[in-house]
């Protein structure tokens, strides 16, 4: 692997384990009931209700960033095709029967 497809998949793991941290650290809906009658999260790190703004924005930004770095790591990581072969039966050769009967104009069983 060279320089570029090393770094982006070592930022391809990074933002996969912030999306499952953040994920992890994000309460349901129902949390925001017990919080209204005096369960004690209400003052939290981050305030009664900017975790979840918080959270969520960092969220979405890393699993933007682990979408991206997955589509670079396939254009990276793709074999490089020639000029000729751009289609998926390119590299399939017909087999000798089959090849002389097309060349015959003949029939082929089934």
């Amino acid at each position: 692997m060279d320089f570029i497809t090393s770094l982006v998949l070592i930022v391809n793991v990074i933002s996969a384990l912030a999306v499952i941290v953040l994920v992890l650290m994000q309460h349901g809906k129902g949390a925001d009931m017990g919080a209204a009658f005096g369960s004690g999260s209400a003052g939290s790190v981050f305030g009664s209700s900017g975790s979840a703004n918080f959270l969520s924005r960092s969220t979405g930004v890393s699993a933007t960033v682990f979408f991206v770095t997955c589509m670079a790591l396939v254009l990276l990581t793709a074999p490089k095709s020639s000029k000729h072969d751009l289609g998926v039966m390119s590299g399939v050769t017909a087999s000798a029967p089959a090849a002389a009967s097309a060349a015959a104009g003949q029939k082929i069983p089934d």
